[in-house]
């Protein structure tokens, strides 16, 4: 679908700089076939805060080489533990780029929020490395746009982590082929905006119940979804909920929101639950906190609503009109639930952005 582009020009040592958000999904992507393609279609909230930083530093080889040449460093410190992952990842976008293996590339990345704990660190990470790639492409083959190609980034970021092919712009992104929606694709993901005001600055506070290590990884999740009994219904389950969703994103209807939101978050957890082998993910306090949000949403009317990801965090999603109140009551009710009381404030963003 994106051929590589012909190198015409000649650049001996470059640094390029990207960074981009997390994003959390509303109808969740779960179970894949190869190579990372979509059982379902997914749309999520891009993220500002919650956001990876990458630089590639490339310097030409005196001559090609039949290997992949890299150097990872993770907060200044080189990680030998990545470096498998990103060798995966250049193996299967080598196809798409030209020039991967006449350069050494020197990769440095670093996450404003704690890395697999349930956060898409994974998502932000691709984006940004398949952005780097990408802007190096342009610069090769002379493309004088100082635009990124943000179709291929999506295609290329896929590749990496299928999450991360929704973390290229705002303030949603959809993915997978839906046949009631225009232009959607199960290769990359296609900007969102037809939304109401009130989701255009949509609230996000993560709240930090276990940031250490998953038990199970998303890949691992995703696999188990193959032989998963309820993977069928799962799925028709998904492509329903998305096309609902689409809907409401539109007329604003929050009860309904909610109402989807928080099912398809369960309905995630669900399938972990009843996979063989089954597995949680899930903590008590994240169960005392969905209870808490259901009792103060009920006494308020105010519409505080939850979602998960892969992970124990608890993602609070709210209109930016309530945020005083939202906060208080997490200061007051949640925040000891949190490991050491922390949790992250974040917002709707915009997506990928370069850096200098």
């Amino acid at each position: 679908m994106f051929k590589p582009k012909e190198i015409t020009k000649v650049i001996d040592n470059i640094s390029i700089g990207y960074s981009a958000p997390s994003n959390i999904a509303l109808i969740k992507y779960w179970g894949k076939y190869p190579i990372q393609i979509p059982a379902n279609p997914s749309i999520s909230f891009t993220l500002q805060n919650c956001k990876t930083e990458t630089f590639i530093e490339a310097k030409k080889k005196t001559k090609p080489t039949n290997t992949f040449d890299i150097e990872v460093l993770v907060d200044g410190k080189i990680r030998e533990d990545f470096k498998p992952k990103i060798l995966k990842f250049f193996e299967r976008v080598e196809p798409y780029f030209s020039f991967l293996k006449t350069y050494f590339f020197k990769i440095k990345t670093h996450n404003t929020f704690p890395h697999s704990s349930g956060i898409a660190s994974s998502a932000s990470g691709f984006a940004t490395l398949a952005s780097c790639l990408v802007r190096l492409e342009q610069l090769l083959s002379e493309n004088e746009t100082e635009n990124l190609d943000v179709q291929k980034t999506s295609f290329v970021a896929r590749l990496g982590s299928g999450s991360a092919t929704r973390s290229l712009s705002g303030p949603m992104m959809l993915w997978g082929k839906h046949k009631n929606i225009e232009n959607s694709q199960d290769e990359f993901a296609i900007p969102h905006t037809d939304i109401a005001d009130v989701f255009k600055t949509y609230q996000d506070v993560i709240l930090l119940v276990d940031k250490g290590q998953k038990q199970v990884s998303s890949s691992i999740g995703h696999e188990l979804m193959q032989n998963h009994p309820f993977a069928k219904s799962r799925f028709e389950q998904a492509y329903k909920n998305m096309s609902a969703l689409i809907e409401i994103l539109n007329n604003g209807d929050l009860d309904k929101f909610i109402s989807i939101t928080e099912n398809e978050a369960l309905s995630l957890h669900a399938m972990m639950m009843s996979s063989q082998p089954y597995y949680i993910l899930i903590k008590p306090k994240t169960l005392n906190i969905i209870e808490q949000v259901w009792e103060f949403r009920k006494s308020t009317k105010i519409p505080l609503s939850f979602t998960l990801d892969a992970g124990a965090n608890v993602h609070l999603l709210f209109p930016k009109s309530h945020k005083e109140r939202v906060l208080e009551f997490i200061n007051t009710s949640l925040i000891g639930y949190c490991q050491n009381e922390q949790y992250i404030c974040d917002n709707i963003g915009q997506g990928v952005i370069p850096l200098s």
